[in-house]
């Protein structure tokens, strides 16, 4: 039986990665720190017998014996990272140093969970794997876009100099049942706002765009790039290509949950990407891989789960 252990698997994504292993019959050791992770998350697998929990700030050092680490530890909201930027740096920075250290020791495949972030405020579009980014290194965002692109580096330092199995996927938007109420996300502060029936906030004029993914397709592009054997190790974009402007998701949140809501611009925020669409043809090559859930799909299943955390109150996941 294959062990795993999932850094942030407390979390938005690792906790859907930890039940796809599970139901997959595999052992999943689960890391969190419950910065942003929350045990409601993965409370319904604690009585899986192939379930561990494990309670850990991944800038110290950890020791298991494992097949693979999936590191996915690190607040991935801009509310979230610039709370505490350095600790923002040391997680990606020292958490990546920490995998690797453990990788190397035991033998495991390493999967770093990076982002489309590395490119910053893309020159190119959409963005390709062989662009290098456009990255401001001493702005508000860049204790996360600089951890993240160091945090590769050292995956492919590491793969050069001590011969470590690693994989490495750059994730775009991606949203579904999970995200926090308060992460500041633009599909979750779209959704709770119109559920609310509160002004809808859209910053700028709402014509820079995104490309949004369901979480159930990224999940599967993961156990993919884990799984394959070809000597592909990344990095790989991950994401849905289908490109919408901010105003086009406000719109169809409002559609869907019903909502009076109004629109109302805000200034945009600095270094906020103005265009951001995966070009993922080295995934549907390399991998076979292509999202299968269009953005109104994937509402319809996100959409309920917000409904009910606010009409019981709560404010996390």
């Amino acid at each position: 039986m294959t062990i795993n252990l999932i850094t942030g698997g407390a979390g938005f994504i690792g906790s859907h990665l930890c039940e796809r292993l599970l139901g997959a019959g595999e052992e999943v050791l689960c890391m969190d720190n419950f910065f942003t992770g929350r045990k409601d998350n993965i409370r319904h697998l604690l009585g899986d017998s192939n379930f561990e929990l494990v309670r850990h700030d991944v800038i110290h050092p950890f020791f298991m014996e494992v097949d693979r680490i999936w590191n996915l530890a690190c607040p991935a909201s801009p509310v979230h990272y610039q709370y505490n930027p350095v600790k923002t740096v040391k997680t990606n920075v020292m958490g990546a140093l920490n995998t690797l250290g453990l990788a190397k020791r035991v033998g495991a495949r390493a999967f770093q969970a990076s982002t489309s972030e590395v490119y910053g405020n893309p020159l190119e579009h959409p963005q390709t794997e062989a662009y290098w980014g456009n990255v401001n290194t001493v702005g508000l965002r860049s204790c996360y876009d600089e951890g993240k692109r160091v945090a590769e580096t050292l995956f492919f330092d590491y793969h050069r100099q001590n011969g470590v199995d690693i994989r490495v996927v750059r994730i775009f938007n991606t949203y579904g049942p999970r995200m926090l109420v308060n992460d500041g996300r633009v599909v979750s502060n779209f959704i709770v706002q119109a559920l609310r029936g509160e002004p809808i906030t859209i910053y700028g004029d709402g014509s820079q765009t995104r490309s949004f993914c369901f979480v159930d397709d990224l999940v599967e592009g993961f156990v993919r790039m884990m799984d394959n054997e070809s000597g592909f190790i990344g990095p790989v974009n991950l994401g849905n290509p289908g490109e919408f402007t901010i105003r086009q998701l406000a719109e169809l949140v409002i559609s869907q949950t019903g909502s009076k809501s109004k629109l109302i611009e805000n200034p945009l925020p600095p270094d906020d990407p103005v265009r951001r669409q995966p070009d993922i043809s080295v995934a549907t090559e390399k991998l076979g891989w292509k999202p299968t859930i269009a953005l109104e799909q994937g509402l319809a299943r996100t959409i309920p789960y917000f409904d009910e955390l606010l009409s019981r109150g709560k404010s996390a996941g």
